[in-house]
């Protein structure tokens, strides 16, 4: 049974900290450009569905195991006219057809799932052979002096955070689930300390 402090408090902590204004910029890069049916993974508050294009997005289907960030998305802003479901589930474990949207979205959710080579390998399952993943996430930095302190930060920092990983390689591990790289670009976020910022975004296809 979980306890009150995961049903009640870290739900509106996660949507304070993924809600952050550099955060923020990193979803406009890259949720605007997801299109067709989509599938978006760890869809927690809701904080990507104002940046999707209706004119571009048949569907966005979100995914997350925690009912507290199911209910906050239930009421984010989004475009009119968007076409939003959202649904229990584990992103390890999907419930849908293989080949069957057009783009999987996956921002800021590898960081805290259980089993990343999981979801990255159910991600590939379900996108069509012509579909695009779309990702925005942070991780292992890749100086060696910031991922001592992300090391050292880590197994106090995940269970405050609701598992939160401070040292997952991002753009490696989606290559290693036979995603094909075709857009990436990195940085540190603005303004967050470095063992916290290491950010990886762009865009992959099935191989």
């Amino acid at each position: 049974m979980s306890s009150f402090y995961d049903r009640q408090i870290l739900p509106r902590l996660i949507g304070c900290a993924c809600g952050a204004k550099p955060i923020h910029r990193q979803r406009a890069k890259i949720v605007p450009r997801a299109r067709g049916r989509v599938l978006e993974l760890g869809i927690g508050g809701g904080l990507n569905l104002a940046f999707y294009d209706p004119d571009r997005v048949e569907s966005v289907t979100g995914v997350d195991p925690s009912e507290g960030l199911r209910d906050l998305a239930e009421d984010a802003p989004r475009p009119a006219g968007l076409m939003v479901e959202i649904v229990a589930g584990r992103a390890e474990a999907l419930s849908f057809d293989s080949r069957s949207f057009d783009t999987v979205v996956c921002t800021f959710t590898l960081c805290s799932v259980q089993n990343p080579a999981a979801v990255l390998a159910e991600a590939r399952r379900v996108l069509k052979t012509s579909g695009t993943f779309l990702y925005s996430e942070h991780g292992l930095s890749p100086d060696p002096g910031v991922q001592r302190w992300q090391r050292r930060i880590e197994p106090f920092w995940r269970p405050l955070a609701g598992g939160c990983h401070l040292t997952r390689p991002v753009t490696a591990s989606i290559e290693a689930a036979g995603l094909v790289i075709e857009a990436v670009e990195t940085m540190y976020l603005p303004g967050a300390p470095r063992a916290f910022g290491w950010c990886e975004w762009g865009e992959a296809r099935p191989g």
